[in-house]
């Protein structure tokens, strides 16, 4: 049973997400923002996060960053704050969706169950197709638009990492110890380098299907629709 922690500070709101999501049956817990959120997060290791953006002591946004912090796992934002900009910057630091209040219940329940389909795909499907972008895990090459592209292999290795971690925002110092290693000893600027060379490989991929963006003062993310 798939299990999904509820970090909502209105307390009806998380008791009939709770219903709801009970009935597909997932297993679910919730907090209502307070300083325990992230000792539950860590301890119950759920699969997926409803997060809402406004609570009482820290920014939801802060708690996103933390979470990213200690892996992969999807979240859902949840909030009343649903201008374009709020959603873009959810989105930019590692939101998997964003659903503005007031919501159907039913649509929460939708969306949950498309980003742990989307999130199990990536990570376990040895070929991903991202419209015109094909990437085989197996074989260690990627398509576009049914052509084959030369890249270097610290090029694949990274461009692979990202896929497997659709719209998360990592710092050139994740990507170097998870991509590099722990014993690289060059600097930083190496991932940058490597970035332009995936931007020169993937000019041609539609915006509208994926890009890597620059997150200022964060770092890097592969945003896919």
């Amino acid at each position: 049973m798939k299990k999904v922690l509820i970090i909502e500070d209105e307390a009806p709101i998380a008791r009939i997400l709770q219903a709801y999501l009970e009935r597909e049956p997932y297993s679910v817990k919730w907090n209502l923002g307070d300083g325990g959120m992230l000792d539950l997060f860590l301890t119950w290791k759920p699969d997926l996060v409803l997060l809402d953006l406004m609570l009482p002591d820290l920014d939801g946004l802060d708690v996103l960053k933390q979470i990213r912090q200690h892996g992969s796992c999807p979240v859902i934002i949840l909030t009343a704050r649903g201008s374009v900009p709020d959603r873009l910057q959810g989105l930019q630091q590692g939101a998997d969706d964003y659903i503005p209040k007031p919501f159907d219940p039913d649509e929460v329940i939708a969306r949950v169950q498309a980003v742990l389909r989307r999130s199990a795909y990536m990570a376990d499907s040895r070929t991903v197709r991202l419209g015109s972008l094909v990437v085989d895990f197996t074989a260690c090459t990627v398509h576009l638009h049914d052509k084959l592209l030369p890249l270097y292999p610290r090029d694949w290795s990274l461009l692979a990492f990202l896929i497997k971690h659709p719209n998360q925002c990592f710092s050139r110092e994740q990507l170097l110890d998870r991509v590099w290693g722990m014993d690289y000893e060059g600097g930083d600027r190496a991932v940058d380098t490597t970035i332009k060379r995936l931007r020169q490989c993937l000019q041609d991929w539609p915006s509208s299907e994926g890009e890597i963006l620059t997150i200022r003062g964060l770092g890097y993310s592969l945003h896919v629709h």
